[in-house]
């Protein structure tokens, strides 16, 4: 029988491919002249995009399993610390990261699966919806600020990454050479990205405004104006792209069952 924690690992490097997809795809069409709109949508942009091709649903279809899969690598990361992160302070950041990691892949994973059943792609920013949403609620100006913060934090972490190129500590070692400089550069854009939309979110909070917050496209497109700093951040979500799918084959995934659970079928 197949080994339950193989079939998360399997399906977790699936995700790791179809998150590279879609950076590749979103810094393609950042970088074209034509694709300004698809950039701006973000994920959404790059599965109407697959959508469209030969064998668009199909793809969408295991895009959707696959960040399932790593959204279920993320979840265990975090309730079961397979990582080994600890319980201290910065370990437990480390894995409320993973946590809201996993979410994210959830909800991309249900946004593949709605265009790979025909679904189009709406004008309004559901980001934006959202954001509306949660400011009508008590309090929900503080949980954005706190969105904001986190958004901030997780950039500021993706810089030191490309600093230090410590996530490379969990990739293996017969990984081509040139993955930890495709990893930096993509660290790196994904980290000035991850300062714009959590200063957006900062915005809204303060203003009280959803208008103000930005996704991951809105952000890109937001740097359009700053003519090398947009093209460099546009080259390294592609690089960013390129980067997972390398890692899709080396990372090195540890069993994501929890300690004293059997995990064969």
């Amino acid at each position: 029988m197949v080994d339950k924690s193989e079939k998360v690992v399997w399906l977790a490097r699936l995700g790791f491919v179809a998150r590279g997809v879609v950076y590749v795809l979103l810094g393609y069409f950042a970088l074209s002249s034509t694709g300004a709109s698809r950039a701006q949508d973000g994920p959404s942009g790059a599965f109407e995009w697959i959508q469209h091709v030969p064998g668009g649903t199909v793809i969408l279809f295991v895009a959707a399993i696959g960040l399932l899969g790593y959204a279920l690598f993320r979840f265990s990361c975090a309730l079961f610390d397979t990582e080994r992160h600890g319980t201290d302070v910065k370990g437990i950041g480390h894995r409320i990261a993973f946590f809201c990691s996993g979410l994210i892949h959830v909800f991309l994973a249900w946004t593949a699966a709605q265009f790979a059943y025909g679904a189009k792609r709406q004008a309004d920013d559901s980001t934006q919806d959202m954001a509306n949403t949660v400011l009508t609620i008590d309090f929900g100006s503080v949980a954005l600020g706190i969105a904001g913060l986190a958004l901030l934090v997780a950039g500021f972490m993706q810089g030191k990454d490309a600093l230090t190129a410590k996530f490379m500590n969990r990739v293996s070692v017969r990984a081509p050479q040139a993955t930890c400089w495709i990893g930096r550069i993509g660290y790196g854009a994904r980290g000035v990205v991850f300062l714009v939309m959590g200063w957006s979110l900062l915005r809204s909070a303060w203003f009280e405004r959803s208008s103000e917050v930005l996704s991951l496209g809105s952000a890109l497109t937001d740097l359009r104006d700053m003519g090398l700093l947009y093209t460099l951040v546009a080259l390294g979500l592609l690089m960013f792209g390129v980067f997972s799918v390398i890692v899709a084959r080396y990372r090195v995934i540890p069993d994501p069952t929890p300690k004293g659970h059997p995990s064969h079928a």
